[in-house]
């Protein structure tokens, strides 16, 4: 005799109410670490979304859940972006409002990327289908950019985002971003092709 296999069940929609708190709670979230590390408290988080730490912690049991969401988040944002961008700007416009972007996340990610190294060890695996959500969304601006002649036929994307990274891992100084996104224009610039 067979066993039937169970599929695996989705989560439950949320209700709109309870969508909107949890997005509200993560947006929170993102600020508070951002502005004072991972260990900000999660009460003052609950508060400043105008929830109570109840309504928290059934979304988030804990705070490595809640890192992991917010991180999640960033890395899903950003990989809508592109495709935002690729319908509303030309090729290398998008290409360079992505790579900004990049560099915003960049600072959510040095805050929450050490905790979450701390918890999971190599964090990269638990966020391995974000990750690739991401590097997709970069090649496939790097590829319609090629395809317009806006951008280098021999351009990789993996080197964009290997300076970018490069620039995450430099120890912050109080003007880290702003030399992030000159470093942006510098590559646009390298990406266009040779006159």
């Amino acid at each position: 005799m067979t066993q039937k296999r169970s599929s695996p069940s989705k989560p439950p929609q949320l209700r709109a109410d309870a969508q909107r708190n949890r997005e509200r709670i993560l947006e929170v979230a993102r600020e508070a670490f951002t502005r004072s590390g991972a260990d900000a408290s999660l009460d003052e988080i609950a508060k400043q979304a105008g929830v109570g730490p109840g309504t928290l912690y059934r979304h988030f049991p804990g705070r490595e859940e809640l890192l992991k969401a917010v991180y999640r988040k960033e890395l899903e944002k950003l990989a809508a972006a592109a495709q935002k961008f690729a319908t509303t700007l030309s090729p290398v416009e998008a290409l360079r409002a992505w790579l900004l972007l990049f560099v915003d996340a960049i600072a959510a990610k040095q805050i929450i990327a050490p905790a979450l190294n701390s918890l999971f060890g190599d964090y990269k695996k638990v966020f391995e289908d974000s990750h690739a959500l991401v590097q997709q969304a970069l090649r496939n601006l790097v590829k319609r950019g090629i395809k317009s002649g806006e951008i280098r036929k021999d351009l990789d994307s993996s080197d964009l985002l290997h300076a970018l990274i490069g620039v995450a891992n430099v120890p912050s100084s109080p003007d880290w971003q702003k030399s992030a996104r000159r470093l942006v224009d510098i590559l646009i610039a390298g990406c266009r092709p040779m006159q």
